[in-house]
């Protein structure tokens, strides 16, 4: 996933609803693209705490526009998931990475993993 809309439209394929349900808080979590316009601007808020910062933000639920209720916090794990090679990584884990100058499998959106037969 690259775009916000991409994140929203995956949300309404989950929870139903329209993609205007979903969208601030992708751009939310996407936002610091602004700031660092690399994959690494995730380690603002591509992880556990940024989630929860997120939901002090939108609110631990919402109704969409299906009448449903849905948990801000599994939106903003659905969002890191698919940035992050299916992992929610801590902020420490964030800052480990970065400081060790190691790339860990989470880190790596783009790199292709081979299943085993």
């Amino acid at each position: 996933m690259a775009h916000p809309i991409e994140h929203a439209e995956s949300s309404v394929n989950i929870w139903g609803g329209k993609v205007e349900d979903y969208l601030p808080m992708h751009k939310w979590l996407d936002e610091t693209k602004a700031w660092v316009c690399y994959s690494t601007h995730r380690m603002f808020r591509h992880h556990a705490e940024g989630i929860f910062e997120m939901e002090k933000i939108f609110g631990a639920s919402f109704v969409n526009s299906d009448g449903q209720t849905v948990y801000t916090r599994y939106v903003g794990e659905q969002h890191v998931r698919e940035d992050c090679n299916g992992y929610v990584p801590t902020a420490k884990e964030w800052l480990t990475a970065i400081e060790s100058n190691e790339r860990p499998l989470w880190m790596l959106k783009t790199l292709k993993i081979k299943k085993k037969k």
